[in-house]
């Protein structure tokens, strides 16, 4: 699996911190932002929806700043609303279990927010189409090996296999041990499919990802300078694609693409054959790679019929 070619509202009036700390004044930055996001054409919104608003952009701060805890000031600085607006939503939240307080003036998402993404995301995908998407691209592809990674939910910014499709191949026979699928193949700086989820993950994370140390079991393609892993990632968003040669283990190449579901990655299909069987993909193989890829991503944003509604 180798190297590749491949929103606010108005602020409220100001209020003292129970800390006693008075809100910071807005600087430049966090002015501009203001500025903008209360400009509308369609005339002030209800005080119901504005406050509804500046609580999902407090959420959502926490998931885009990374890092494990933040106070009312970054996110205040990060959104554009007043530290005191973003005081009162933590508070609040802690009662509602969305928000919990780790250290003085410092913050994190509970785990009852994983809780709604979990929900969010049952019955996205059954193992029953994923198998039938990875046959056919196996049947397509003259018997490669395809795979279905998605982003690990309890690991961080890594990967896990979820599903293949391999016929009768014995992949111990192969050469993939359990420690290149526990090890190897679950960073995502290295392999076709790793690579591809990186791409489309927001930057804090891909930061992450590049602070790590290649994996020791990485095959001789692996990417081993940070810069042109950076090149590669912004040439599979071009492509829609990455090609994969001898990344992970000796002596086999891929192709893989991206798996979106509401406009986030989610996962990737991987298909897997033989450096010797295939040198480098042919467009047959990349195009069924992404077709696969899209039918899974389908499966993932379908919403329920009228019958079921």
């Amino acid at each position: 699996m180798g190297n590749s070619t491949a929103a606010t509202g108005a602020s409220d009036p100001a209020a003292v911190p129970a800390t006693g700390t008075a809100p910071r004044s807005a600087g430049p930055a966090k002015k501009a932002r203001q500025a903008a996001k209360g400009t509308s054409s369609t005339g002030s919104r209800a005080s119901g929806s504005g406050h509804a608003e500046r609580v999902f952009l407090v959420q959502t701060a926490f998931a885009e700043l990374g890092g494990s805890a933040h106070g009312p000031g970054e996110i205040a600085e990060f959104t554009g609303l007043d530290d005191s607006v973003v005081y009162r939503i933590l508070q609040s939240g802690i009662y509602q279990r969305i928000f919990e307080r780790v250290d003085r003036g410092l913050y994190r998402l509970c785990t009852s927010a994983a809780q709604l993404a979990f929900t969010a995301l049952d019955h996205r995908l059954d193992g029953a189409a994923s198998q039938t998407v990875l046959s056919e691209l196996r049947t397509a592809t003259d018997d490669g090996l395809a795979f279905l990674y998605m982003v690990a939910p309890f690991s961080g910014a890594q990967r896990q296999c979820v599903d293949m499709a391999v016929g009768d191949s014995d992949l111990a026979e192969l050469g993939m041990t359990p420690r290149d699928v526990l090890s190897v193949t679950r960073s995502l700086r290295t392999g076709a499919s790793g690579r591809t989820i990186l791409a489309y993950l927001p930057e804090v994370l891909q930061q992450r990802v590049l602070a790590e140390p290649v994996p020791d079991q990485a095959g001789p393609g692996v990417y081993r300078d940070n810069e042109a892993l950076v090149e590669s990632l912004a040439e599979v968003r071009d492509l829609g694609h990455a090609l994969g040669y001898e990344e992970c283990m000796a002596g086999w190449n891929s192709c893989a693409a991206p798996i979106m579901w509401d406009g986030s990655i989610m996962g990737a299909v991987l298909l897997l054959k033989l450096k010797s069987v295939m040198p480098v993909a042919p467009d047959g193989v990349i195009e069924a790679t992404k077709e696969a890829a899209a039918e899974l991503s389908r499966h993932g944003a379908a919403r329920p019929s009228a019958d079921q509604a």
